[in-house]
């Protein structure tokens, strides 16, 4: 049985990670800045009778709740196991659409809520000697993904962030994994934008990437590939099957990929035209 602890754990990605940890018999505690939607998760999680789960707040830009948190639950279970640094938000828009509020934004939930969650387990894990941290990052973190560089910038920042730790920590009893699924049917793509200016990409942005993307996978089959790759410890995660096609093209073609990453951003200008 592990403890572990979910950041966004409310809905999407995070619920079902948690949902996953908890079926297979751990101990959880659902983290989220929305406070009810978390304890809902909790308690639905409670009811499957195997695992336990608690709910608390959390905004992981606040880095002193941040820390706080991690130590009262390493305090409360005398060891921390597992964290998922998984809160986010989804920024889109084409760059000349963009405000320095947009780029904040994500900056500071994307990036250093994820440097936050870093920044609290690290030390505690060193001191166990073990512990696996895993980051939740995108497959825009590995591909140049158009309409929403802000958010493109920070999850490449946090792919190098996992990996560089991930060298780091490899001598010290302690994992580091990151996260980079393709486009998850979450509430994040209903939300483009939150309380943010609009931009052509704002509010429900499904539509639009069903045209410039293959499909939306689900948060239960990605909570799946994720746990199967902590369990193998990898150092990447890359879900499904057609962004590991994409990641491979990347990297073998470089041009032909910003090429056809252009296409999709034909695709969207013209169906807002």
């Amino acid at each position: 049985m592990s403890i572990a602890i979910v950041t966004g754990g409310a809905s999407g990605i995070g619920r079902a990670i948690a949902t996953s940890l908890v079926a297979r018999g751990d101990t959880v505690v659902v983290t989220d800045i929305d406070t009810g939607g978390a304890a809902r998760v909790a308690d639905k999680l409670n009811t499957l009778g195997k695992g336990k789960a608690t709910s608390a707040h959390l905004d992981v830009t606040d880095a002193d709740a941040v820390s706080d948190l991690y130590k009262g639950v390493k305090g409360d279970h005398g060891r921390l196991d597992l964290v998922f640094n998984n809160a986010g938000i989804a920024i889109g828009g084409l760059a000349e659409e963009l405000t320095l509020d947009h780029w904040n934004r994500a900056i500071d939930i994307n990036l250093k809520g994820v440097v936050h969650g870093v920044h609290a387990a690290y030390p505690i894990m060193l001191e166990q000697g073990r512990g696996h941290i895993v980051n939740t990052a995108s497959l825009a973190g590995l591909v140049p993904m158009p309409i929403g560089i802000p958010y493109t910038a920070t999850k490449h920042a946090v792919v190098g962030l996992s990996l560089g730790l991930r060298a780091e920590a490899a001598g010290r009893g302690v994992k580091v994994s990151v996260v980079c699924p393709s486009f998850v049917d979450t509430p994040l793509l209903h939300n483009v934008n939150p309380d943010l200016p609009e931009t052509a990409l704002s509010g429900d942005a499904t539509g639009d990437i069903a045209k410039a993307s293959p499909g939306l996978y689900t948060a239960e089959k990605l909570a799946r590939d994720i746990m199967r790759g902590v369990g193998k410890n990898q150092a990447l995660i890359v879900a499904p099957a057609h962004g590991r096609a994409a990641w491979r093209g990347v990297r073998l073609n470089p041009g032909l990929a910003v090429r056809v990453a252009q296409i999709g951003v034909d695709r969207i200008r013209g169906g807002k035209g």
